[in-house]
C-alpha cells in the first residue's frame, strides 16, 4: 500500500527484455535507504518488487500484464520516474490509499496554467471514469491528486507548483501516456451496484442503475 506522496524522481538506468517480461534498473537515492530485497517500491504508481539492489539503484521485474496496463512499456534510458516506498505501519497518511495496481493509461490532452496551479486534462480508457467523482482522489503516475472535473471519458486534475517540482508531471506533455489508478472505494461501490442492481432489478449496467436511482429519489 502507498500514499501517493512521491519521495523522489528517479530515472531508468537500464532495460533488459526477457521474452515478454522486462527487467528494470532504476537509479535513485532516497528510496534505497532502509530498503531490503523483496520490498515493494511504486514506480510511476506501479507496485514492483525489489529483486536486486546496490548503491543508488534497484532492480525489479515487470510482468506482461503490468506492461500491458501501464506506461512501463514506453520506458527508455533516463526516463524520469516517480518513486515511493510502501507505507509503513504508523506512518502519517498524507495522500490517499494507493494499491499500486494500475487500472490503465490515460493520454494527456492539454495543460492549462491558472492562477496558482496547472490544470491537466486527460482522456481515460472507456469505463474508467465510472470510478471517478469530482473532488475524489486519483493516482496519476503514482501521484495522489484531486479530481476537478469528470465527464464521459475526460477528467482533469489541478496540480500545485510544489507537486510539479517534486514529480515527473512537469515532464509530461500533451500526447504522453500516464498510469492511472482510480480510488479503490469507488471501484468497490461500482462493483457492488452493478452486481446487486442487476440481480434485484435486472438492470445490466451502472448507467441504468444510476438512472433508476435518480428516478426513485425524484418521486
Amino acid at each position: 500500500m502507498f500514499t501517493g506522496l512521491i519521495e523522489e524522481v528517479g530515472s531508468v538506468k537500464e532495460i533488459v527484455a526477457q521474452g515478454n517480461t522486462m527487467k528494470l534498473t532504476i537509479a535513485c537515492e532516497a528510496v534505497i535507504e532502509d530498503t531490503k530485497l523483496g520490498d515493494s517500491i511504486a514506480v510511476n504508481g506501479v507496485c514492483l518488487t525489489v529483486t536486486q539492489m546496490g548503491e543508488n539503484y534497484f532492480v525489479a521485474d515487470a510482468m506482461p500484464e503490468t506492461m500491458e496496463r501501464s506506461n512501463l512499456r514506453d520506458f527508455k534510458h533516463r526516463t524520469p520516474v516517480n518513486l515511493e516506498r510502501a507505507l509503513a505501519a504508523g506512518q502519517r497518511m498524507g495522500g490517499h490509499y494507493v494499491q499500486g495496481h494500475v487500472d490503465g493509461v490515460a493520454v494527456l490532452m492539454n495543460v492549462e496554467p491558472i492562477e496558482n496551479a496547472v490544470v491537466y486534462r486527460f482522456r481515460a480508457p472507456a469505463g474508467l471514469t465510472d470510478y471517478m467523482v469530482e473532488k475524489g482522489s486519483i493516482a496519476i503516475n503514482g501521484v495522489s491528486l484531486t479530481l476537478v472535473e469528470v465527464e464521459a471519458e475526460l477528467f482533469s486534475v489541478s496540480v500545485i507548483p510544489h507537486t510539479l517540482a517534486e514529480t515527473n508531471l512537469k515532464d509530461t506533455h500533451p500526447g504522453d501516456y500516464v498510469n492511472i489508478e482510480c480510488d479503490m472505494t469507488g471501484k468497490y461501490i461500482v462493483k457492488w451496484l452493478e452486481k446487486h442492481m442487476a440481480k434485484e432489478s435486472h438492470i445490466p449496467n451502472l448507467a441504468k442503475a444510476t438512472a433508476q436511482i435518480r428516478r426513485e429519489t425524484d418521486v
